[in-house]
């Protein structure tokens, strides 16, 4: 089946825009599904050459790229959107938006993020050593970021702007958390875990303070064709899954869950020792406060000192 005949058939399946995504948008869609999957298999190939305690990395690269498979399959196919009444109806332009009444709002691109971007941005906090209790009001921010975007993208009135303005500060404040507090402890760590935190981190940040722009050209102003949303967006998300993705597996070649406080068993562990959970339970969490029993030579277990201070 071809594209266009793909998309001539999901109009019966539920109203569409007087301006949504052509041929052109619907091939960018399935190439970037078709990256994000190969990716997702490339991940969690890289993971078998790791025991199974320091996988946690490429788990949650695994769960970003195959989510975004899926959302781009819809995408591409035209499903998971709606149409809403645009604010700004705008002649023909060089942006070449034309006139339009209705504009097509991919409501599975926000399903997608509400599930990858926590993931995205667990990588970089587990990364840094961050506290539990930090990671969690994070990723609170994150998930506020997302959900009212997506308000603000199904709002037919300038009251868009508004939720527009609240996920825009729940961002910066994800971005003062890496900056500054995840940045500290990330230093207090050093070596490995501080470059990887630094390098991911800075880059995160980049391509994060650049959707609310992609929102607002699309969205938020109607100001590109929804082709070029397609465009703006895949291109970010690439970066922002398998490129990240990339750049943080590479990062955690020479790093142990232990460095970062982590205490992950072994498939072994639960075979060949008697296990006991509770005594692996710290009240801190992960992060710097976080020492987590050891085992000793004979099989019991005694405190040890935390990873790190």
């Amino acid at each position: 089946m071809t594209v266009s005949s793909a998309l001539n058939i999901n109009r019966v399946v539920g109203q569409h825009a007087n301006l949504e995504i052509t041929t052109h948008g619907s091939n960018w869609y399935y190439a970037v599904c078709a990256l994000m999957g190969a990716c997702t298999l490339l991940f969690m190939g890289l993971s078998f050459m790791k025991p199974q305690s320091d996988r946690l990395f490429h788990y949650i690269m695994v769960g970003a790229t195959g989510v975004a498979c899926i959302a781009y399959f819809a995408m591409g196919s035209n499903l998971g959107q709606v149409p809403i009444q645009a604010e700004f109806v705008r002649p023909r332009s060089r942006w070449g938006v034309g006139a339009a009444g209705t504009r097509e709002i991919f409501y599975a691109r926000y399903i997608d993020w509400v599930i990858t971007t926590p993931l995205l941005l667990l990588g970089v906090l587990l990364t840094a050593g961050v506290p539990t209790p930090t990671i969690l009001a994070t990723l609170l921010a994150d998930e506020i970021m997302i959900v009212t975007g997506l308000i603000g993208a199904l709002t037919r009135t300038r009251f868009k702007w508004g939720f527009w303005a609240f996920g825009t500060a729940a961002l910066l404040f994800i971005v003062y958390e890496l900056l500054f507090d995840a940045r500290r402890h990330a230093s207090t760590l050093g070596g490995a875990p501080k470059k990887t935190f630094m390098f991911c981190g800075s880059f995160l940040i980049f391509l994060w303070l650049l959707y609310p722009i992609a929102w607002g050209l699309s969205e938020g102003g109607n100001v590109i064709h929804p082709d070029g949303e397609a465009v703006f967006y895949g291109v970010l998300d690439i970066l922002a899954k398998p490129v990240f993705g990339l750049m943080l597996i590479l990062g955690h070649r020479k790093i142990s869950s232990s460095q970062l406080g982590l205490r992950i068993r072994n498939r072994s562990q639960t075979t060949s020792e008697k296990y006991n959970p509770s005594a692996d339970i710290h009240p801190e969490g992960p992060g710097e406060n976080v020492g987590g029993p050891a085992a000793n030579t004979t099989g019991g277990n005694t405190p040890a000192t935390p990873t790190h201070v």
